[in-house]
């Protein structure tokens, strides 16, 4: 899976750079609520594209158009890994959503997405929220993540966590043999849609916990509720943290760099965050380090597994037993990775590229 950085001349990238590739890019703007917005659609082989809507204040249109190549892209590849029918697609609204963020807004984009007649099929994610999700579905009925007053299967940061600790109960039996973090210490950067819940799971499964965050009201949160649970005072510190078995990037992407893979302490990288690697070649530094990485897109399929089932009837226990199977298909990966003599994030990629060409000769 490549990554798109800096988009001068979004048209070039599209149709003649390696990290083009995309079916279809849509540029939104209603001036009178103040949308701007992009929908990308990467690959629509296995089914309708699906994947979230990114409120956030981008620095520059280009920053936004490279984060929607980027994140559509990753869908492609989580929505393959996760055995759903659904191509991948991801929409960025550009934007402070505490600033500019509307009812009247969202029921703009909402429009535009329904425009795409079901081609892309949208959902929570940074900066979006249920509620949200709730106003979108008054003008497009292609929208997933709703309350569950309105057919919807709420939070989907819930199985997003779940499926985070399924990757690494797999990672710890691929390493040291036995599928539980009882006794290890992991270090969770990002403790607010996700995080939280993945400290839950690593609460009761007997891990020694670590956190940071930006916001004090998500450490204070955890730290009320789990007083066991100690505080890096940020991301640098975190990943230096002595004794660290397991890092678990869970906020924003990038986690994983020329600027943090040296300093990393701990055995194993997994967690929530999406593009977790910087640029292509790092998952090669992790290697070299003795680091075992569970794909990002891989591990935390368990969101886009529960908002995918709210398009046929939402079932909670059908989509926490699809979200346990990424325990199975971790291993797999590693497995692969090793037959192969690559690193784990290239022998994802390669599985699902393999089911996306084969939908695409069907």
């Amino acid at each position: 899976m490549t990554d798109v950085t800096g988009v001068p001349d979004v048209l070039h990238t599209l149709f003649h750079s390696e990290q083009g590739g995309h079916e279809q890019i849509v540029l939104c703007q209603d001036r009178a609520t103040g949308l701007k917005a992009v929908i990308a659609l990467h690959n629509t082989a296995l089914g309708p594209a699906l994947g979230g809507t990114r409120f956030y204040p981008y620095a520059t249109e280009a920053e936004a158009i490279a984060d929607a190549l980027n994140l559509s892209r990753g869908m492609s590849y989580k929505n393959a890994m996760a055995g759903l029918d659904h191509g991948g697609g991801k929409a960025v609204i550009i934007g402070d959503p505490e600033k500019i963020k509307t009812e009247e807004l969202l029921l703009a984009y909402g429009r535009f997405v329904a425009s795409l007649g079901g081609r892309y099929v949208t959902a929570c994610d940074v900066g979006t929220y249920v509620a949200d999700m709730d106003v979108v579905a008054r003008t497009n009925q292609w929208t997933t993540g709703r309350s569950p007053e309105n057919g919807g299967a709420g939070d989907s940061s819930v199985l997003t966590a779940f499926g985070v600790f399924q990757g690494m109960r797999a990672s710890a039996q691929h390493l040291w043999g036995d599928p539980t973090l009882r006794g290890r210490k992991v270090g969770v950067a990002g403790v607010g849609k996700v995080g939280h819940y993945l400290v839950e799971h690593l609460i009761s499964d007997g891990a020694e916990v670590v956190v940071t965050d930006v916001r004090e009201e998500s450490v204070r949160r955890i730290t009320e509720k789990f007083p066991q649970v100690t505080v890096a005072a940020d991301t640098d510190a975190l990943i230096r943290t002595e004794g660290l078995d397991v890092y678990a990037p869970c906020a924003l992407g990038g986690a994983l760099s020329e600027q943090t893979v040296p300093f990393l302490t701990a055995a194993v990288v997994c967690g929530a965050a999406n593009n977790q690697l910087a640029h292509p070649g790092i998952e090669k530094d992790l290697v070299e380090r003795g680091i075992l990485y569970a794909p990002d897109y891989v591990v935390n399929a368990g969101g886009v597994i529960q908002v995918a089932d709210e398009l046929h009837g939402f079932d909670f226990d059908r989509c926490k037993a699809k979200a346990t199977k990424i325990f199975d298909t971790t291993l797999e990966i590693f497995a692969r990775a090793k037959a192969d003599g690559i690193p784990p994030a290239a022998a994802a990629d390669r599985i699902a590229e393999q089911r996306m060409a084969e939908a695409r000769r069907a």
